[in-house]
């Protein structure tokens, strides 16, 4: 049973454990009784009955401290609803982790003390949202040089600007503003400032210039949003030093939580993998027993092993406790493979499917359009990846060592990984890369780095055999990647390419 949005909050005095196992139940009857998850998914936003019933079990108050009265934002159990929300829908997943990593973490941990009652009070009775905006349409990995700007009149700080491709466009009670200061002669300093907005306030209401048509998570509204607003003194958020490092804890700390939103979703392909290959027969014999199909599934379960390995590591280290800034390289890893996971495992389970799973109203296609942006939002993985081999790259010079095997091995996120790949890994490396390079580099090491958890994950008696096959895979994986990382391959674009150069003429020169 579910209750009413206007109830007290006896829902976040239950256990954790019998608050999110009747979520889970909650959701199946939401979408597969009340409604049809498979069309409700291809039709922009959700229908408000849907939203208040999910709502109505408060659980965002997973992400609220316990001195608010929220269930303590604990780790873990943020991890485990999002995996909940994500075997159901990806895009619900999404909305829990923007209010999570993006609204309510920073506010708990920078907000001042005489906002942050107000706005968890908020979110416990009245059930609100809140979202982050950082990203400009001409400046969108280029967030150092956003062009939002604030001045300081009057108590109250005038942030204007435009911000898009924020999720809860439209929706979300509470933002966090980004902003540069700007001087009296109109120059913007370089550090940068977080502000929370109350869109119900006065003087805070965000224009919505443009709904997005976005390309799957249908379900969330995305947009264009004219920033003209002016909040008060106590909505800045403090930093502990400077307002970049306070972005760089916030963006690797919710990349440190991605495999939340993964978990879940990884489950679900695999489940509807082995139920559709177990079912279907080609040749008189059943799909699953196929070589090439059990190894796809093998694929799929060292995806779900892998995320479970990420999870549990998040777990320990995300809290917000901890300062994150400096932890890029393992944040980064964590993002980029995980969601390249995700992505790989969509289409994997479309192809197992065939035909049918070409439709948005069918889990297969359906989850290719939403996995995908997660490749791309809170960081490009092509950038996230050249940042990962730099920062290998720095520590490798800092420590006066070329040889890469030597280094990972002595390197606290790859030391039990490492003697595993001595033989791919045991050369010295250039430390001047082509960026293609970089890449490729970030790609294997980020690899590396997953089978550094999955064994720290085998310490705590996960199966054996999901983590034998998973290590395979995984080795496998990284053999094919330094196979490519050592061809040279310098090819640049052709110029005027079309110019003389047409199959066809060449076709009929050769019978002429």
């Amino acid at each position: 049973m579910t209750v009413s949005a206007l109830s007290t909050n006896a829902d976040d005095d239950k256990p954790f454990s019998q608050f999110i196992q009747e979520f889970k139940a909650q959701l199946r009857h939401l979408f597969y009784v009340r409604s049809d998850i498979n069309q409700l998914s291809i039709k922009r936003g959700i229908p408000p009955f849907i939203l208040r019933e999910i709502m109505s079990s408060n659980p965002l108050a997973t992400y609220v401290p316990a001195k608010y009265g929220g269930r303590g934002g604990h780790i873990h159990e943020g991890l485990a609803l999002a995996a909940a929300a994500s075997y159901e829908s990806l895009p619900l997943s999404l909305g829990f982790g923007i209010n999570w990593a993006l609204f309510l973490q920073p506010t708990g941990k920078y907000g001042q003390d005489e906002i942050k009652s107000v706005v968890f009070d908020d979110f416990l009775r009245n059930r609100k949202m809140g979202g982050l905006m950082i990203t400009e349409p001409d400046y969108g990995s280029d967030a150092l040089h956003m062009k939002s700007s604030y001045t300081h009149e009057n108590g109250k700080y005038h942030i204007q600007g435009t911000k898009h491709w924020a999720g809860l466009t439209g929706w979300a009670d509470y933002w966090l503003l980004t902003a540069r200061h700007k001087n009296a002669d109109g120059d913007l300093k370089r550090d940068i400032d977080f502000f929370i907005c109350d869109a119900n306030g006065p003087e805070q209401n965000i224009e919505v210039e443009e709904f997005y048509e976005n390309l799957g998570i249908y379900l969330l509204p995305y947009g264009r949003n004219r920033i003209n607003v002016k909040v008060p003194a106590v909505h800045k958020l403090q930093p502990q030093s400077t307002g970049i490092k306070m972005m760089l804890d916030l963006l690797h700390r919710s990349r440190m939580q991605f495999p939340g939103m993964g978990m879940g979703f990884l489950q679900r392909m695999l489940d509807e993998a082995v139920q559709h290959c177990q079912q279907r027969h080609v040749g008189g014999k059943s799909l699953f027993t196929y070589d090439q199909v059990q190894q796809r599934i093998s694929h799929l379960q060292s995806a779900y092993t892998i995320c479970s390995a990420m999870c549990f590591n998040s777990s320990q280290k995300a809290g917000i406790e901890n300062n994150l800034a400096p932890h890029g390289l393992e944040a980064n890893a964590v993002k980029t493979y995980v969601t390249d996971l995700m992505q790989r495992s969509a289409q994997s389970l479309l192809q197992l499917v065939g035909a049918k799973g070409y439709r948005l109203n069918h889990i297969a296609g359906r989850a290719i359009v939403d996995s995908r942006p997660f490749q791309i939002f809170e960081g490009s993985n092509d950038i996230l990846y050249i940042q990962i081999a730099e920062a290998l790259l720095k520590q490798m010079q800092r420590a006066k060592q070329r040889n890469l095997f030597t280094f990972l091995r002595g390197h606290e996120l790859t030391e039990h990984a490492a003697d595993r790949l001595k033989k791919l890994f045991d050369f010295n490396i250039e430390m001047q890369l082509s960026q293609r390079k970089l890449t490729e580099l970030g790609c294997i090491i980020s690899r590396v780095i997953a089978i550094n958890l999955v064994l720290k994950l085998a310490e705590t008696g996960f199966k054996k055999i999901l983590i034998d096959n998973c290590l395979s895979n995984i080795h496998q994986e990284i053999s094919v990647l330094m196979g490519g990382f050592t061809t040279k391959n310098s090819t640049d674009f052709i110029e005027n390419y079309a110019e003389e150069n047409s199959w066809f003429d060449c076709f009929t020169q050769s019978i002429n």
